[in-house]
């Protein structure tokens, strides 16, 4: 029978006949694997799902035969280039997370493919998407790239991740009214715009940026988490419309009062640790948030106090988690 053969030692795939006993296992998926001595790995090429992480490979090669795959993993090896999946037609997701992969190319007959993961690699320019217009989620995390560019046709797009980058301002993105996944965390954005017309956007990560306020969300209606650690922010405010906000983090800013957050009846996680929070009487106003269930009040000044947690079940008695420890 005609599989395909991994030499992980050497770093790459080959289509050869199974001469040599080794010891047969099957993955979760149900994808029939042996193993050698030498590290080979014979493939079935039948298979629909195949995960080659850790393999050692610097070339993706010879998946000519492999035309019933669906979802192609090979998170965690050496390769420096996409290539030679141009025949791969029927797959769904492409997953080539840590690599060396410097520019994305090769496609464009990957019509059908719904999840690409290229996070972990070192490319500088989003490019060579074109015809990916069924892409679903896209994770471009910890490259090298500075700015937004060449997605705005992606109008199938849900999840867009774009953390650990270089980006400096949130653009090119308002046509994908679909979203509603956003991760820009650890970039140099210094300002919240251009994202009124993401109105189905469920959750936002701006952690990490240079943002010194909160603004411009006002049509961002179906937020359900937020995250706005790490920043400069000084004031809580312009949340008026987010009234579905389910989880807010503010942690690691600049913030002294609890203010502007009544309407966000709907809010179950409140992060505001690491701010400079020094008043009991302001912290009184979240009483009237009856469904909290996480308060996290840590490393301000107010924490210093001996009656801190005990204060805390005072104002919210219903409270489930203060800080990392559960409530008593």
């Amino acid at each position: 029978m005609d599989t395909n053969e991994t030499d992980g030692a050497n770093g790459n795939v080959e289509n050869k006949k199974i001469e040599d006993e080794g010891t047969e296992r099957v993955d979760e998926n149900g994808v029939r694997y042996i193993i050698y001595e030498e590290n080979r790995v014979e493939i079935d090429e039948n298979a629909e799902e195949l995960d080659l992480n850790h393999q050692r490979l610097d070339k993706i090669e010879n998946f000519e035969n492999m035309l019933s795959l669906r979802s192609l993993c090979l998170r965690w090896n050496h390769i420096k280039k996409i290539e030679n999946i141009q025949m791969l037609v029927s797959l769904n997701e492409l997953d080539l997370y840590d690599n060396q992969i410097t520019k994305i190319e090769n496609l464009s007959s990957l019509v059908n493919l719904k999840v690409l993961d290229l996070s972990f690699n070192r490319i500088k320019e989003i490019e060579g998407l074109e015809q990916l217009i069924n892409l679903e989620k896209l994770y471009l995390s910890s490259n090298r790239i500075t700015k937004i560019t060449n997605v705005n046709h992606l109008l199938n797009l849900q999840m867009l991740e774009l953390g650990d980058n270089k980006i400096k301002t949130i653009e090119n993105i308002e046509c994908l009214t679909g979203l509603t996944e956003l991760y820009f965390g650890k970039n140099k954005i210094d300002k919240i715009q251009n994202l009124d017309t993401l109105v189905n956007l469920k959750i936002l990560s701006l952690q990490n940026n240079s943002l010194t306020k909160i603004e411009n969300l006002n049509e961002l209606v179906k937020l359900d988490e937020l995250y706005l650690s790490e920043n400069g922010i000084t004031v809580i405010e312009n949340l008026n419309d987010n009234i579905n906000l389910g989880t807010l983090d503010l942690s690691m800013n600049k913030i002294s009062r609890i203010e502007n957050i009544i309407h966000l009846q709907n809010l179950t996680e409140f992060w505001i640790n690491d701010n400079q929070i020094n008043d009991w009487n302001n912290v009184q106003i979240l009483e009237n948030l009856k469904k909290l269930e996480t308060i996290y009040l840590e490393h301000n000044p107010l924490s210093k106090d001996s009656a801190y947690r005990r204060k805390i079940k005072l104002i919210m008695p219903w409270i489930a988690q203060i800080d990392a420890t559960l409530a008593r």
